[in-house]
């Protein structure tokens, strides 16, 4: 007689939504909202998720947020990767980068902010999982930043007496500054006067 086996049944329902997609939508309703700010509602109508589904996939508002932060800050490496891309010349990736963040905090997206500097403001002081993802987000930038000054260094692009790391770190807080005065002053002109004086005296 053969012998029978059993089937067991799959458990649970499977997901019939984007995670991803979802994780992008709930960034976006951060993003212009922030933590506080940005109520369950808000969350549910900007994924198109029920109640039951978010909780499911993704444990809450906070653990969410954790998720949208974490991609908010990939996706702006990878880009920064690109901008410093040590196969071209390192001071043409690095205006690269000083004019692309410039256009950033220009405009409609200056007003709108960063993620990044709008959580630290927010959230950092009181949370020290978050203040560890923000510290180390920014020390990832330094080093990419650190590594360009290196090569424009080891090039002879850089002025005498420049050191790289600490170089690198007045760049990431220029940055950063840009993006707090781009939400009042969002003009291009404005954001990018500064840093290019100032990386001027950088360079040969």
């Amino acid at each position: 007689m053969p012998q029978r086996t059993s089937v067991r049944p799959p458990r649970g329902r499977p997901r019939s939504f984007d995670e991803e997609a979802a994780v992008e939508c709930a960034m976006n309703a951060f993003w212009s909202r922030g933590y506080h700010g940005t109520a369950l509602p808000d969350l549910l109508r900007a994924t198109k998720l029920s109640r039951g589904s978010l909780y499911a996939a993704f444990g809450g508002k906070r653990a969410l947020f954790l998720r949208a932060l974490d991609r908010y800050m990939a996706e702006r490496q990878a880009r920064m990767d690109v901008e410093l891309d040590p196969r071209g010349a390192p001071v043409a990736g690095l205006r690269a980068w000083l004019a692309g963040n410039a256009e950033r905090a220009s405009g409609a997206d200056g007003r709108r902010g960063c993620l990044v500097v709008a959580t630290a403001m927010e959230l950092a002081a009181h949370d020290a999982q978050i203040q560890r993802r923000i510290s180390g987000y920014f020390k990832t930038m330094e080093a990419k930043l650190a590594d360009a000054l290196s090569r424009a260094q080891a090039a002879g692009e850089l002025a005498d007496g420049v050191d790289p790391a600490t170089a690198a770190r007045l760049l990431v807080s220029v940055a950063a500054g840009q993006r707090v005065i781009g939400k009042t002053v969002p003009d291009r002109a404005t954001t990018q006067a500064p840093v290019d004086a100032l990386f001027d005296q950088f360079t040969k």
